[in-house]
């Protein structure tokens, strides 16, 4: 229920707020509207203004909406009204109702983001895990639990990381844009400080997912290695452990927090020091030194494995590693509207680029995304609280407005080309072409929309 609700709350704040935009400039620039409408097909609800010539309906298939004008090309109007019909409008008239869609929705993104800095957000500190092994983390010499500071992007100015999910926004950007990123690090345990590189150009990347992550070799905050609540019979409750003990050391590996633990028990095997005449059955087990009450301690602790689909992987039973170090991340009134305004044009930007890269084939078209993905985002990120909520609506409002500004026949973009083409050469586009074009532009819609619902689909059955 609450993924419906999100989804339907999703889908009307940002229809509504796009074909209010259209609304509010048509309505300012003198032109009569006839009807807006949220949603399709048969009117489940309709009323009027006062003294306004507008009706407002509300249809029962909400997935889209539109702003009905007078125009002389869908129906003959009264001589003493053409004054106010959209075709009789100059050029920068029909410009600024068209646009005022899309930038409706990017003012929208705005105002959330701006909305959640000044709130305020817990976010994880800053602090690195242990590294991949192999990837540029790891070659650029990070070893795990230092503080990033400040970072920068080749050629640009050093400015401050305020948390560990701003760290993760600006290496997705630098993957994507493939720009290098210089990190600025504070005092770790071990007493290193300085500067590291990590050089993001040479991935080549083409999408944000996880195996990107795990060639940058930084997948989340540090986090300590501990161990909490432990099931009854489980091989941890069986080896000894308890809830509190901090492991230092698996075998030869020193471990530095609970990622690179979890990791460790992952992928045990059992194999590890077995006699070759040893029974299948039996598992040699980990060498663990941990530290409990502050007194050193070793333990043989033998994981438990299990199938997981096609992977065997180990478990203890135990909850692994504690939650990470949070910081209130809060910004001032002019400064949460300013990082509100960046982080809009910095994911506008990183979507336009994406979907550059899908049409020349340097990303996939499983990037695409349809009503089931967003239907499902919507409730997990409502499950997780407003904060959460409004962060996402921000960014399908973002991808709404940017995809209207698409060149295609049948969207704001298109509409835009069109004018584009009569303000060059002082006459409009002629109906032959407009059919053809337009033609085009839902074929080429339909195409979009049935991959992102295959898409929606495979996911949901993956």
């Amino acid at each position: 229920m609450l993924t419906l609700i999100s989804f339907v709350v999703t889908l009307g704040v940002l229809i509504v707020v796009h074909e209010y935009g259209h609304y509010r400039v048509a309505v300012a620039c003198g032109i009569k509207v006839l009807k807006f409408s949220i949603g399709f097909g048969k009117p489940l609800y309709t009323w009027r203004l006062k003294n306004k010539p507008t009706e407002f309906v509300i249809g029962v298939l909400p997935l889209g909406g539109y702003v009905k004008m007078l125009d002389e090309r869908e129906a003959p109007v009264d001589a003493a009204e053409r004054h106010l019909s959209f075709n009789a409008q100059p050029l920068k008239s029909r410009v600024a109702v068209v646009v005022a869609g899309p930038v409706a929705n990017l003012l929208l993104a705005v105002l959330l983001y701006s909305v959640v800095n000044w709130s305020g957000m817990q976010e994880p500190r800053a602090i690195l895990a242990s590294p991949v092994a192999g990837s540029l983390a790891d070659k650029a010499g990070l070893r795990g639990q230092e503080t990033v500071l400040q970072a920068a992007f080749e050629g640009d100015e050093l400015q401050s990381v305020r948390s560990f999910e701003d760290l993760r926004w600006r290496l997705t950007q630098g993957a994507l844009d493939g720009r290098d990123l210089t990190l600025v690090l504070g005092d770790d345990p071990s007493g290193s400080a300085g500067q590291v590189l990590l050089e993001l150009s040479k991935l080549g990347a083409t999408e944000a997912d996880a195996q990107l992550f795990r060639k940058i070799g930084i997948l989340g905050p540090w986090t300590k290695p501990v161990i909490g609540e432990i099931l009854a019979g489980s091989p941890a409750e069986k080896s000894g452990l308890r809830a509190g003990d901090v492991v230092q050391r698996i075998g030869e590996t020193v471990i530095v927090d609970g990622q690179q633990l979890r990791q460790a028990i992952r992928t045990y095997t059992g194999d590890s020091a077995r006699p070759s005449n040893e029974s299948r059955a039996s598992h040699a087990p980990q060498r663990w030194q941990i530290l409990r009450d502050g007194q050193p301690l070793v333990l043989s602790v033998s994981p438990e494995l299990k199938q997981e689909g096609e992977a065997t992987v180990a478990r203890i039973g135990a909850y692994v590693g504690a939650p990470p170090e949070f910081v209130t991340v809060r910004y001032g009134p002019l400064d949460g509207l300013w990082a509100g305004t960046v982080r809009t044009w910095e994911v506008s930007l990183l979507t336009l680029k994406m979907m550059g890269k899908m049409v020349i084939g340097e990303a996939s078209l499983k990037n695409l995304s349809g009503p089931l993905t967003i239907a499902d985002y919507a409730g997990k990120s409502a499950s997780m609280g407003w904060t959460s909520y409004l962060l996402f609506l921000a960014l399908i409002s973002v991808s709404l407005g940017v995809l209207n500004l698409l060149p295609l026949p049948v969207l704001d973009g298109g509409h835009l080309m069109y004018y584009l083409w009569e303000a060059i050469t002082g006459r409009g586009v002629s109906d032959v072409w407009m059919e053809r074009l337009q033609r085009g532009g839902i074929a080429i819609l339909l195409g979009m929309m049935s991959i992102a619902l295959f898409n929606d689909v495979t996911r949901l059955l993956g």
